[in-house]
């Protein structure tokens, strides 16, 4: 009977000295920030949300090959003659339109190995953490500065010089065939006489006749 009553009494002082301790934190505003009115301040090296500056883009797949689980899609089109796509921050100069670079940050895995291979550093990882979305779709962020309408305007150019260049490619080949002179027929070379063997004289002598 008595260990009955101890175990008792010892049930409900555990009890007390754990709300007690509860109760001092409760009251205690120095526990936790009062998040999302305070936040705290993220290291250097955080690793959240991706950010492309497509000015210094130059369409090369470093970050999409680096990317290991397939996050990034980037299309490009080789820019004509005539185009002047301008030059990089580092002073290199754009030579193809990039259509298309899409994110799926929903894929990301946040690793950061799509930073490192940028020849021009125009990909890199933000202090961003906040972007949560109902649609998924939502997370796919698209940074290309062509429009749908004008990447098909682009392509379609792109394919008719192509086509055009082709064209003078046959025709300059067809020309320089036609304008090669004819090759002349090599006589046939006389065969050399045929001389009869000689029959080498034999060991034996001959008999006289009589």
């Amino acid at each position: 009977m008595r260990q009955y009553f101890r175990d008792i009494f010892q049930s409900v002082w555990t009890i007390l000295v754990g709300m007690k301790v509860t109760f001092t934190h409760l009251f205690t505003p120095a526990v936790t920030i009062q998040y999302p009115d305070v936040k705290l301040k993220l290291p250097e090296r955080a690793r959240n949300r991706l950010y492309v500056n497509m000015d210094d883009c130059i369409g090369c797949f470093q970050c999409d090959m680096a990317c290991p689980v397939d996050c990034i899609k980037i299309e490009t089109v080789k820019a004509l003659p005539t185009d002047d796509l301008g030059l990089t921050s580092t002073g290199q100069k754009k030579r193809l339109w990039v259509t298309q670079f899409d994110i799926d940050i929903a894929k990301c895995c946040y690793c950061g190995l799509c930073v490192y291979p940028c020849p021009t550093e125009c990909i890199k990882m933000t202090d961003v953490y906040e972007f949560s979305e109902f649609d998924r779709h939502n997370l796919i962020y698209n940074y290309a500065t062509v429009t749908p309408a004008e990447g098909v305007e682009i392509k379609a150019k792109a394919a008719e010089y192509e086509k055009e260049q082709a064209a003078k490619k046959a025709a300059a080949a067809a020309q320089a065939k036609a304008a090669a002179p004819a090759p002349t027929p090599v006589a046939a070379k006389p065969s050399p006489p045929s001389v009869p063997p000689t029959v080498p004289p034999s060991d034996k002598p001959t008999e006289s006749k009589q």
